[in-house]
């Protein structure tokens, strides 16, 4: 019992020991601050998908409302081969000695069907030329095309085969795209039939100064959507299947696509296609003005609040803005209540009118907003509805077959089949006649033709043969 008391007590000032050295520790010598940090908020952390799934938009109800309203689109040309006249004073006056080997072109191109009964739009610069036109239609059927008109200036055309029952593209609204919108460019690129890719709008209005034509008009949608050659004349839809452009053009140093391609918006082809299917031709209007763009430069001239808008470099005295109260320096910013940033944006809004038509325009001078109210007119000055020098002419035609090619000994031309009062007539032409060349040029279909006569300044002359033999000249103007 003595022993237990003893390692008890022993075991007691253990203790005590170790308590007074702790105290004596932490009371009289330097110790370390500990501080706790606390998270107010709960970690949050992003729920990934286990299956690899991506938030991208189902596009196959736009590619299966329009792959089936896109055709492709088989063109064909013969260019060269010399005529004799048969008259020596002729062929000398005019260079028409010699003879030259034809030599035959073929190319391709898409179109989108806007009609049940076969009126189809394209790119001007796929049929340009062409003598023969081919459309295959997506379910493989093939009609001859006929062309219905052309604008060189938007790139568009029209052509028209003889069905029923076809497919048909609904138009959409090219002015409601947003950038970053998917869309799908629907075509026949390297001739591979029904070719649809995906990709987003990445600029409006854009003026890449390709179309050469005097009075071009340029405001493409651009898209990264891959478009190569033989996409040209096909759709741009949205996610509805609408259409809300014609692809056009790609940006590219090797002529395949690398990254940007180019479509006249909707907006342009609605007015082109309506045109042409009603008159023939298309009824530009226009202001009478001569624009570019707002840059610092002006903007710091004009004091400016915003470095946009459209700046009035000329108002010629014979046009529709002069007479309107338009001067120079003004800066054009609304048109018919749409906001005008660019000169491209403001081509595409007055494509839209006719000759004749009042718009409203909404300019910047002196630091104020003035509204003026602009008539429209054509390019000859006035308001009246464009007819061209082919229309009075007075006359329908044909092709011409191998076999009386053969027999007359000729490469080309095209036959009167039909005369009515115009100026063929007048200047002695007579049913049957065939015509081979137009101011030296040679003739091989009724475009040839008709561009020729539009081009035609002053005299022109038309060279050609009766189906007996008897070779004919005639000589007239153009009012």
């Amino acid at each position: 019992m003595k022993k237990i008391g003893k390692y008890s007590f022993t075991f007691f000032l253990v203790v005590v020991g170790a308590f007074i050295s702790v105290w004596t520790y932490s009371t009289f010598f330097d110790k370390q601050d500990v501080i706790t940090i606390k998270e107010k908020q709960p970690i949050r952390y992003a729920a990934l998908s286990t299956d690899g799934e991506t938030a991208l938009p189902d596009l196959t109800y736009a590619a299966e409302k329009s792959i089936n309203t896109v055709v492709h689109i088989a063109t064909q040309s013969v260019r060269g081969g010399g005529w004799s006249s048969g008259n020596p004073f002729l062929d000398e006056f005019f260079g028409m000695r010699g003879q030259q080997q034809p030599q035959l072109s073929q190319g391709f191109g898409s179109g989108v069907v806007l009609t049940e009964d076969g009126f189809i739009v394209t790119n001007n610069h796929v049929i340009d030329d062409a003598q023969n036109i081919k459309v295959i239609l997506n379910d493989n059927r093939e009609f001859e095309a006929r062309l219905i008109g052309t604008d060189p200036s938007t790139d568009i055309a029209v052509l028209k085969i003889e069905a029923e029952n076809l497919s048909v593209i609904k138009f959409g609204n090219s002015e409601s795209l947003q950038i970053g919108e998917w869309v799908l460019a629907v075509g026949n690129p390297f001739n591979l039939t029904s070719t649809v890719t995906a990709g987003i709008i990445s600029a409006m209005g854009r003026n890449l100064r390709i179309n050469r034509d005097q009075m071009a008009i340029e405001s493409f949608i651009q898209t990264d959507a891959a478009v190569n050659p033989g996409n040209s004349g096909g759709a741009l839809v949205n996610q509805q299947g609408q259409l809300v452009g014609i692809n056009t053009a790609i940006a590219s140093r090797t002529g395949s696509y690398t990254g940007y391609s180019f479509a006249v918006p909707v907006t342009i082809v609605k007015k082109v296609v309506n045109d042409l299917m009603e008159f023939g031709e298309v009824q530009r209007a226009l202001i009478g003005v001569n624009i570019s763009d707002v840059n610092a430069e002006i903007a710091d001239k004009l004091e400016l609040e915003n470095v946009e808008g459209v700046y009035i470099a000329g108002v010629p005295e014979d046009g529709a803005a002069y007479d309107a109260g338009i001067k120079v320096d003004d800066v054009i910013i609304n048109v018919g209540g749409v906001k005008m940033k660019t000169s491209a944006e403001l081509q595409e809004k007055i494509s839209q009118y006719r000759p004749g038509d009042d718009v409203e325009i909404v300019i910047i001078r002196d630091g104020e907003k003035k509204q003026f109210t602009v008539t429209l007119r054509n390019k000859h000055g006035d308001t009246e509805i464009v007819k061209d020098n082919y229309a009075v002419l007075g006359a329908e035609f044909e092709l011409i077959g191998k076999v009386e090619k053969q027999n007359l000994e000729i490469r080309n031309g095209i036959k009167i089949i039909k005369l009515n009062k115009g100026k063929l007539k007048e200047a002695g032409l007579k049913k049957g006649y065939i015509i081979t060349n137009v101011n030296k040029k040679p003739i091989y279909d009724v475009a040839d033709f008709k561009k020729e006569i539009e081009n035609a300044t002053g005299g022109i002359l038309v060279e050609g043969i009766y189906p007996n033999g008897e070779l004919a000249y005639y000589v007239f103007g153009i009012d």
